[in-house]
């Protein structure tokens, strides 16, 4: 099962092409899976259920009970569904872990999950003993760009995971937006909105993460100027229960409320530029008075000596 496009140059070389993503295990186990998937197991008693199920590979790969292996603690991914673990773990029970973990040797008798936590999760709901592990040797920085690519492009990260997990991976290796997008196999105003959403304060990155806004919603109090002006529409959109257009709507009508703020204040410069205009009718060239009626400062351009010489004997040089 060949990787996504965009997974990055070299990487296909460092995750086994089975392992591809957790989608063939999720939801209920009837999903139709692609031939190679068994291609190499031999079918083996489960542990746990007496069933048999496609479990033991003939190469590659070795059982490792599950108290053994242990989380990357560079998983972007921090939340996972409990519903989906349960309806994973049945699946798990009927058909057995059908893609295996991939895994590094900590060299303290654990092993590192690289990827496959959620199935390592839910086979331990599942109550099996051990799962189907190949073990792999990874640079740092490898360890981390694949955990957070294969993650990325499964699409089940919340938004602020997601976001965070583009972040990480430009900070790691340098990348631009437009670097990011193609290596991850994203548009990059996708990767570009993502982004936005570490802006918001975090009690509204908070709600992102627990589903009560949308990305839509939370572009909507982006685009409104101010601290206060976005929590006060983010709170709306909860009590309220605004939808992303509306949402939208009632950001532009914040936007609005302030015009009228600014047209005050020319009111209040009507003295200033009726007296720049004094100036530049004076003295024939541009003059900016920058301040308010209290204090301030004059500039004067001029565009030669010339010039300069005609200015000093206009103000009385």
């Amino acid at each position: 099962m060949a990787l996504k496009r965009g997974l990055g140059k070299g990487l296909a070389a460092l995750l086994p092409s089975e392992n591809d993503s957790d989608r063939e295990e999720k939801g209920s186990g009837e999903e139709k899976i692609s031939p190679e998937v068994f291609a190499g197991f031999t079918e083996t008693a489960d542990s746990v259920s007496g069933n048999s199920v496609p479990l033991e590979k003939k190469s590659g790969e070795i059982f490792i009970p599950l108290e053994k292996l242990k989380a990357n603690p560079n998983q972007p991914r921090k939340n996972f569904d409990e519903a989906e673990l349960a309806e994973l773990a049945d699946s798990i029970k009927q058909k057995g872990i059908i893609l295996p973990i991939i895994a590094e040797d900590a060299g303290d008798g654990t092993y590192v999950i690289v990827d496959g936590e959620r199935r390592f999760r839910a086979a331990s709901l599942a109550g099996l003993a051990e799962a189907p592990v190949i073990l792999r040797k990874y640079s740092d920085e490898d360890r981390m760009e694949i955990s957070l690519i294969a993650n990325i492009q499964r699409s089940d990260l919340n938004p602020i995971e997601e976001a965070s997990a583009y972040k990480q991976l430009m900070e790691l290796k340098g990348l631009s937006q437009d670097d990011l997008a193609s290596r991850v196999g994203k548009p990059r105003p996708t990767v570009a909105n993502a982004l936005r959403l570490l802006k918001l304060p975090g009690e509204i990155q908070e709600s992102l993460r627990k589903g009560e806004l949308s990305p839509g919603h939370a572009r909507a109090v982006l685009s409104v100027t101010g601290v206060k002006a976005q929590d006060a529409l983010y709170r709306e959109i909860l009590k309220k229960g605004l939808s992303v257009r509306e949402a939208e709507k009632r950001a532009a009508a914040l936007g609005e409320q302030k015009k009228p703020q600014k047209v005050a204040l020319k009111k209040r410069d009507v003295e200033l530029t009726a007296m720049e205009e004094k100036f530049i009718g004076r003295l024939g060239t541009k003059v900016v008075i920058k301040g308010d009626l209290n204090k301030g400062s004059i500039s004067i351009d001029y565009y030669s000596m010339e010039d300069l010489d005609r200015l000093y004997e206009i103000l009385g040089g």
